[in-house]
């Protein structure tokens, strides 16, 4: 099997690449405009451009989240946002309290709801190894 020159660059450059991103841990927690500083000087993007992409990113989550919609949003190997709905809940009457035992409570209903679930994926994860 003959392999190219240009894939064997290629690979080199990427291993290259990812050997540089290795970089330290950051000790305080950043702001949205360090975020877009931070992106913007590791790519060769403008800062506008970085909060553009982002910009594009929440539009395209809401699409896929909201009503009627495919009800989940995959960020590859990052993160995955998922729409869950909750069934209502009908009342309860002469419940036992948990708190006051002997003694009875009634729980209202509750409506149904949709809930936002945010699942971290396999490379997330082993960041935090």
């Amino acid at each position: 099997m003959v392999v190219k020159k240009s894939t064997r660059k290629a690979a080199k450059r990427k291993v290259a690449t990812v050997a540089k991103r290795r970089a330290p841990a950051i000790q305080k927690k950043l702001t949205k405009t360090e975020i877009l500083s931070e992106i913007a000087t590791n790519t060769s993007l403008s800062k506008k451009e970085v909060s553009a992409v982002f910009d594009e990113l929440a539009v395209l989550i809401e699409r896929h989240i909201k009503k009627r919609a495919v009800g989940e949003f995959t960020l590859p190997g990052l993160l995955k946002v998922k729409a869950v709905s909750r069934p209502a809940r009908p009342a309860r009457k002469n419940v036992p309290n948990p708190f006051r035992p002997g003694e009875l409570m009634d729980i209202p209903r509750k409506p149904a709801s949709t809930r936002v679930k945010v699942l971290p994926l396999k490379k997330l994860k082993e960041f935090a190894l």
